[in-house]
C-alpha cells in the first residue's frame, strides 16, 4: 500500500502540473448527487475550468438562460462552457478569478485550494461565501 501511494505521489510530482489541473466532479450541496464534471486547465499562468459533462436528466444539452445578458456565455451551451476564469496561484491557493453558477446565472469571486484529495471551491458574494467540495474524476 505504501508503495502504491508513493508511486502515485511521484507521478503527480513528476507531471509538473499543479494538483488542481484535471477533471473534478461537482456534488450538489443539498442532495449530495453528482452534478457535473469540470476540467481545470492552465493557460498563460492562469487557471480556468469548463464543464465537460453534466449528469442532469432534464435536458441533455442545456443553454445558460440565466447567465447575465451582457456576458458572452448568455444563451450558450452549458457543456463546454468556461465557468472558472482567471485564477492565479497564490501560495497554496488560487485566487483573483471568478466562477459562474449556470443555475442562477451569478458570477462569484472565487478561491480554490486542495484539501487531501479534494478540491475546495469557495464563491464569494460580497461578505458572504459558500464552499463546495469537489472530488477528482476517475
Amino acid at each position: 500500500m505504501k508503495l502504491l501511494i508513493g508511486l502515485l505521489l511521484m507521478s503527480v510530482w513528476s507531471s509538473g502540473q499543479p494538483a488542481i489541473v484535471g477533471k473534478w466532479v461537482t456534488v450538489d450541496d443539498n442532495t449530495n448527487e453528482e452534478k457535473s464534471v469540470i476540467e481545470i486547465f492552465e493557460s498563460k499562468g492562469r487557471y480556468y475550468g469548463k464543464i465537460v459533462k453534466i449528469f442532469s436528466t432534464d435536458h441533455p444539452d442545456p443553454v445558460c438562460e440565466k447567465c447575465p445578458r451582457d456576458d458572452n456565455r448568455y444563451l450558450k451551451k452549458i457543456i463546454g462552457m468556461e465557468i472558472i476564469r482567471g485564477m492565479k496561484k497564490d501560495g497554496e491557493e488560487y485566487t483573483e478569478g471568478n466562477i459562474l453558477d449556470p443555475e442562477d446565472g451569478k458570477i462569484y469571486r472565487c478561491k480554490l485550494w486542495i484539501e487531501g484529495a479534494q478540491l475546495m471551491v469557495r464563491g464569494y458574494w460580497g461578505p458572504f461565501y459558500r464552499t463546495q467540495t469537489w472530488r477528482k474524476s476517475s
